[in-house]
């Protein structure tokens, strides 16, 4: 199965070092958006990202926390927000370490934070771990979300 990563990222070196490491991870080059107004328009088709076809509704989304126009964390509620795209899996992908940055992005329903790594190797090691866990090994819920009939218990 083809998978579309959705990769919002602001800083042109992070860009340059992290899409080596994607390649040698295995991961196809994820679409890139340059903040996070970019990847709302990505994410519901919007603006010049209109048509699917060309740009494919994303399995997984690689969020930077300090992002231009609208920050990772914003980009992480407005999708849990969607009632079409709030199952969509979404990794925070960053530097901060800061424990009320990992805390604040699994309340807003992060799937996973993951410290992108100034180490070339483990970098590589950490997008082959994502490529493994998250692509080639996880179901992904249909997307836009259909509704979900849940039985009611029997008494």
């Amino acid at each position: 199965m083809i998978h579309t990563i959705l990769w919002v990222e602001d800083d042109a070196d992070d860009v340059l070092l992290i899409s080596r490491a994607i390649k040698k991870a295995g991961l196809d080059q994820p679409a890139l958006a340059r903040d996070g107004k970019e990847a709302v328009e990505y994410i519901s088709g919007s603006g010049k990202y209109a048509g699917r076809d060309r740009f494919p509704m994303p399995s997984l989304v690689l969020l930077d926390l300090k992002l231009p126009r609208m920050s990772g964390f914003e980009v992480l509620q407005w999708i849990r927000e969607q009632s079409d795209w709030c199952r969509m899996p979404v990794i925070m992908f960053t530097s901060s370490k800061e424990r009320s940055d990992v805390d604040r992005a699994y309340a807003l329903g992060a799937n996973a934070y993951l410290l992108k790594s100034v180490e070339h190797h483990h970098l590589v090691e950490a997008l082959k771990a994502v490529r493994a866990f998250w692509l080639d090994l996880t179901l992904h819920p249909t997307l836009p979300a259909q509704t979900i009939v849940v039985p009611s218990p029997r008494v």
